[in-house]
């Protein structure tokens, strides 16, 4: 059973930084890819960030390109969102999502990812 597990979210001044992290227990991350999502109430979910299973693709919404940074450790089945220049409209639950082969899920919105976590709520006061 593979779960996944979201840390690092807290509420924090608009310009500070913050790294998410999610843990991954249950089977190897490495054939994965991983990627994080966010959601605020009333508004679809968002692609933030993904990164393919070899690390040589990335993806990053609009709205964090040049703020976030994805990474990921396999040895320690672990990825991490760097987030700075933090806004107010970054505030929202972020959620750390697995895609295993054939990585059919879509990094835009989600829709086809077999494993997400229950999320870690980011609030960015300005």
């Amino acid at each position: 059973q593979v779960q996944l597990r979201e840390s690092g979210g807290q509420l924090v001044q608009a310009g500070g930084s913050l790294r998410l992290s999610c843990t991954v227990s249950g089977s190897s991350i490495s054939t994965y890819a991983m990627c994080w999502f966010r959601q605020t109430p009333g508004k679809e979910r968002e692609g933030v960030s993904c990164l393919s299973y070899g690390g040589a693709s990335t993806y990053y919404g609009d709205s964090v390109k040049g703020r976030f940074t994805i990474s990921r450790d396999n040895d320690k089945n672990m990825a991490y969102l760097q987030m700075n220049s933090l806004k107010p409209e970054d505030t929202a639950m972020y959620y750390c999502a697995a895609d295993p082969p054939p990585h059919s899920g879509s990094w835009v919105t989600g829709t086809g990812f077999a494993y997400w976590g229950q999320g870690t709520q980011v609030t960015v006061s300005s």
